[in-house]
């Protein structure tokens, strides 16, 4: 991969659509172990909330049938359609549900540390770009708890069927028992894969790789329509909760000078 120096980045990611600010100069790294001290505590938050039990099992699958309804009439619905592919395509279920209890928690803290070693005058952006972006999509969960399609009658739970590791299983298991099954809206997955992708594409030079990135966040949606575990309008929440995320990242470095000493965790220097 033939990347930009960092004091030679162009912000390209999309057409500039989500530029990242020159707010941090070039070699200046933020202290690693605040770094890390900071995502602990993030994750740790991350881990709380959204493992909080909705009120009821009823209201959940209610609303995903809401949701189901809402896609049809919009001829927007095909989450039952590649869920039967993956039924019947043995290697493409399994390959599937590898990929979603995996992927997510690998690639995104792989991309993370890369800004940090290679592209340290985007890395604080892009940091407060997916801890933003989480944070929004913690008060979805919280506010809106949603049951999965695999939780709907037709649709199939893919763990299930294939007997494979997973994220989360429908039916009683020591995953399924500690995880809040309902977090559905917005996609992480989908939020966390786009993020993914515009940081690559914001440093790396040649068009191809620019494009080729993009494939990641795209098989994302197929996988999490495949395997039930996700709606696409829960996709379509992922990528305007990243939106969101972007609009509040950019205002922190406003911000954050005014609120003194605690705040200064979010700083680059």
């Amino acid at each position: 991969m033939e990347i930009m120096s960092s004091s030679a980045v162009a912000p390209v990611a999309t057409g500039d659509v989500m530029k990242a600010p020159d707010d941090q100069s070039a070699g200046q790294r933020p202290r690693l172990y605040r770094e890390i001290l900071l995502i602990a505590l993030c994750y740790s938050a991350y881990s709380f909330v959204r493992n909080l039990v909705p009120t009821t099992h009823t209201e959940a699958l209610h609303l995903g049938a809401q949701i189901l309804r809402l896609e049809h009439t919009l001829h927007l619905d095909p989450e039952m359609s590649i869920n039967r592919l993956f039924l019947h395509v043995h290697w493409l279920g399994v390959l599937a549900n590898y990929y979603y209890s995996t992927l997510h928690f690998v690639v995104t803290p792989f991309v993370l540390g890369w800004l940090y070693l290679r592209h340290q005058d985007r890395y604080v952006f892009y940091r407060r770009l997916i801890f933003a972006t989480t944070v929004l999509a913690l008060i979805g969960f919280y506010l809106m708890p949603l049951a999965p399609p695999r939780m709907l009658p037709g649709f199939v739970d893919t763990v299930l069927a294939f007997h494979t590791q997973g994220l989360y299983a429908s039916g009683a298991s020591p995953v399924g028992s500690v995880s809040n099954q309902y977090a559905a809206m917005p996609s992480l997955h989908t939020g966390w894969a786009l993020w993914c992708a515009i940081a690559v594409a914001d440093v790396v030079r040649r068009r191809w790789l620019k494009i080729l990135i993009f494939c990641y966040p795209a098989a994302t949606v197929v996988v999490i329509l495949g395997t039930a575990n996700h709606y696409l309008l829960d996709a379509v929440g992922g990528a305007v909760t990243l939106g969101a995320g972007y609009l509040a990242a950019r205002s922190v470095r406003f911000v954050i000078p005014r609120l003194g000493p605690v705040a200064r965790v979010f700083s680059t220097d």
